[in-house]
């Protein structure tokens, strides 16, 4: 490469020349020159791993060293770079395959995660709806064993109430007679008897009293819970 600037006439004797082979710069000129001897580098030295000058390499402080044109140098160098390259570019490949395993992996978790999913939402689903049904039909039993044993109760309830309307017209007209004071008033008036006579079903009554207090149903509380626990095992 000339060292003067490169006109087109300039260039044209270069490009006639066989011997001359030109080549874009790359660097400038100043960067191609011994800073010490001020001439081309033309070597490298290979145990210093720098570019020297054929001063440096004769007479200089390079004198005796091991070195290389930089053709020779730069080739090494690219063959070097190459197989670092092709190691990295067998790295990056082995990476990408790591990559695609993992990502193919997930894709496998992933899928596997979603049909469990599926699976444990349909199980909840129809356990609700069992579990719905089962409270549905055991309430249902509560609500009619508790319409079975009160019913009877309020039938008795109810004749009760009458007897007690019964019994309360009784001792009003009772009261009134005791409120009287003319005797012969007393003694004159009629049905009297109907008065002073007390029921003869108080011993019935007690005892359908106390069979309706004691007779809770108890059987039927324990199928209802019989029906409980075995829908729950079954479920």
């Amino acid at each position: 490469m000339c060292e003067a600037s490169l006109c087109d006439n300039h260039l044209r004797v270069h490009s006639k020349s066989p011997e001359h082979v030109l080549c874009d710069p790359t660097t400038s000129l100043k960067d191609r020159k011994c800073s010490i001897h001020k001439k081309i580098l033309e070597y490298y030295c290979t145990e210093d791993s720098t570019c020297i000058c054929v001063s440096c390499r004769l007479d200089g402080e390079h004198r005796g060293h091991q070195v290389e044109t930089l053709e020779e140098a730069s080739e090494m160098k690219k063959k070097k770079l190459r197989n670092v390259l092709q190691k990295l570019m067998t790295e990056r490949e082995e990476m990408e395959k790591r990559v695609q395993s993992l990502q193919e992996r997930r894709r496998k978790v992933q899928g596997k995660a979603d049909d469990e999913t599926k699976r444990v939402t349909a199980l909840f689903r129809d356990l609700r709806r069992r579990l719905e049904d089962l409270e549905k039909r055991v309430l249902r039993d509560i609500s009619g064993w508790a319409e079975r044993v009160s019913r009877p109760m309020l039938d008795y309830i109810r004749d009760l109430e009458i007897k007690k309307e019964e019994l309360s017209r009784k001792m009003r007209d009772i009261e009134e007679l005791c409120n009287m004071t003319d005797p012969l008033t007393v003694l004159q008036e009629s049905d009297t008897g109907d008065l002073c006579d007390t029921e003869d079903g108080d011993d019935e009554d007690r005892e359908r009293h106390e069979n309706l207090l004691h007779d809770g149903g108890d059987g039927d509380v324990g199928g209802i819970s019989h029906t409980l626990h075995t829908g729950l095992s079954d479920i």
